[in-house]
């Protein structure tokens, strides 16, 4: 699902174009992928839950900071038509930023790399937390955790001064301040619906001077959503997202080294339907009314 401009970056979900005068065009793809590997089948609907999510939430927290978003009309995009109408659905014209160089992570709730950091020290990402937590229990308040962008391997976890050290106490602090209000809008709206919101990731960058919310946000790829009813203290509940291939990847015996077995194809549609109800159940919308 190429398009003729100019291919700024291509990663594992996204292909990232130069749209001219300043701006991107970034293309959400179906492709999964899993312990850093990208697998060999598509996940139907995934780029355009992805695109779609990302839309309604920037919508949402429009008056919070500035995004980058343009349009999601393809009729915007300056490609021809074949062309829009095979990204329909997947694409975002957008703002160029100058980026930051670290994630925006934000934590409601025990879980992942963090818990098991706090098994050891009771800290999160260096800092102390309250003691006596579980597996997956609620944070008394949400907790801006950064991380390093890593250019090959694996984001480093880091501490607030150790961000501020990368890009500037002052940004630093007005990035944690958006990132926990982003969080907590979208984190109230979606258990109203019946999904917790455990954390998420965001992707901050300076457009004409100012901090802005940029690249997806609020989505099952960027965020580790749980359903209500799965809930349970002390340990994992499934997430709306790759779940079922990550289960059934580690059933294999794979030894989590290029290439992936095939996914079989009731693990492909079980984790399609998946990010389609991520998206149905927060926004109360079909993701077959969505554009494409």
């Amino acid at each position: 699902m190429t398009v003729s401009l100019p291919l700024l970056n291509s990663g594992k979900v996204r292909e990232i174009y130069d749209a001219g005068d300043d701006r991107l065009l970034i293309v959400a793809s179906d492709r999964i992928s899993a312990f850093d590997v990208i697998l060999d089948k598509p996940i139907p609907d995934k780029g355009r839950v992805l695109t779609a999510m990302t839309y309604e939430w920037l919508k949402v927290l429009d008056n919070l900071c500035p995004n980058h978003l343009i349009s999601v009309d393809p009729e915007d995009f300056p490609i021809d038509d074949d062309e829009k109408k095979a990204v329909s659905g997947r694409a975002m014209l957008v703002k160029k930023a100058k980026m930051l160089s670290i994630e925006c992570i934000v934590r409601g709730y025990l879980s992942g790399s963090g818990y098991k950091e706090y098994q050891s020290n009771s800290t999160l990402h260096g800092e102390l937390i309250q003691e006596g937590l579980l597996e997956s229990d609620k944070l008394p308040e949400a907790v801006f955790t950064p991380s390093t962008k890593a250019e090959v391997g694996h984001d480093e976890n880091i501490s607030f001064a150790q961000a501020a050290d990368l890009v500037g106490k002052e940004v630093a602090q007005k990035a944690k301040e958006i990132s926990l209000a982003a969080y907590n809008i979208g984190a109230k709206m979606a258990l109203e619906k019946g999904i917790i919101v455990a954390d998420t990731k965001f992707e901050l960058g300076f457009i004409d001077g100012e901090l802005a919310i940029c690249d997806e946000v609020l989505t099952p790829d960027s965020s580790r959503f749980w359903a209500i009813d799965d809930y349970r203290v002390g340990s994992t509940p499934p997430s709306y997202d790759k779940q079922p291939v990550r289960d059934w990847l580690e059933s294999t015996g794979w030894d989590k080294n290029p290439p992936a077995p095939a996914l079989p194809d009731e693990v492909v549609t079980a984790t399609s339907k998946r990010y389609i109800n991520a998206y149905e159940l927060v926004f109360q919308k079909s993701i077959n009314d969505w554009i494409g």
